[in-house]
């Protein structure tokens, strides 16, 4: 019998440089051994330092690809990144309360790493819609510090993932490369409370697609039949390794990073 790796139904943003968004699932989750089925939620201006400019797609034909794509393959999980626009968020939605066995990885992309605003109506407007619509069905969640403290509007970190829980999230993987600190902490959360910090070591510059890269690894793992916590360490692991083999593909721009770093290893 031929081998049939996991489908994993990625929601992103495409990122024409390759660094991030929808390239950045499909290459995680082929290197973490599944298949990413992909439909773009938005198209992007941009390099490897910034957004210079975004346009959502049209809700109706974001929504015909998801349902297409579901009435035919055996999805395993739901990875979810850039939203960009109410509409596609109200799309995904629907979607979710139609599948509510699939579990759902979210990296609530908000703005790009250059600072630009990845939201159509506002960064308080997408917010309030992300606590409304789709926290409630997420069943791991992977905010960077700054996303953390804007969607739970609390300072304290571990505040910040019992809060979101309380929103509506199974667990809270939340990344602290952020931080002032020596080492690169990561919250985990699960079951209403804090659970354990993952300390990394912290590496030099900065990168393009990060988050991307962590939350398709967790969703690659789930979809496999890993439990949350054994995803979560493991996509931790493989994330921190494709920092430290990033590549540059621009002189100006952030560190690519190098998801297939295991088939240049020594």
């Amino acid at each position: 019998m031929l081998y049939s790796p996991p489908s994993i139904l990625c929601l992103s943003g495409f990122d024409p440089s390759g660094g991030a968004g929808i390239q950045a699932d499909i290459e995680s989750i082929a290197s973490m051994g599944g298949h990413a089925v992909p439909v773009i939620t938005a198209l992007t201006v941009q390099n490897t330092q910034n957004v210079v400019r975004y346009q959502p797609v049209e809700a109706t034909l974001f929504t015909d690809q998801v349902n297409t794509l579901l009435d035919d393959v055996a999805i395993k999980a739901i990875k979810i990144g850039m939203i960009g626009s109410r509409n596609i968020a109200e799309s995904i939605t629907t979607i979710l309360k139609q599948h509510p066995d699939l579990p759902v990885i979210y990296d609530p992309v908000l703005a790009a790493g250059g600072g630009t605003n990845l939201t159509e109506s506002g960064v308080t407007e997408m917010i309030n819609v992300i606590q409304e619509l789709i926290l409630p069905y997420t069943s791991i969640l992977t905010p960077n510090s700054i996303e953390a403290r804007q969607l739970s509007n609390e300072t304290d970190l571990k505040l910040c993932g019992k809060k979101l829980m309380q929103l509506g999230c199974d667990s809270v993987l939340l990344t602290g490369s952020h931080e002032d600190n020596e080492h690169v902490n990561n919250l985990w959360f699960s079951e209403g409370q804090y659970v354990e910090t993952f300390s990394w070591d912290r590496l030099p510059g900065e990168y393009h697609g990060s988050g991307c890269t962590l939350a398709s690894a967790i969703a690659a793992l789930i979809a496999q039949g890993l439990d949350p916590f054994t995803a979560v360490n493991e996509a931790q692991d493989y994330s921190w390794n494709t920092l430290k083999h990033a590549f540059k593909i621009s002189e100006k721009g952030q560190l690519i990073p190098n998801r297939f770093y295991w088939q240049h290893a020594d």
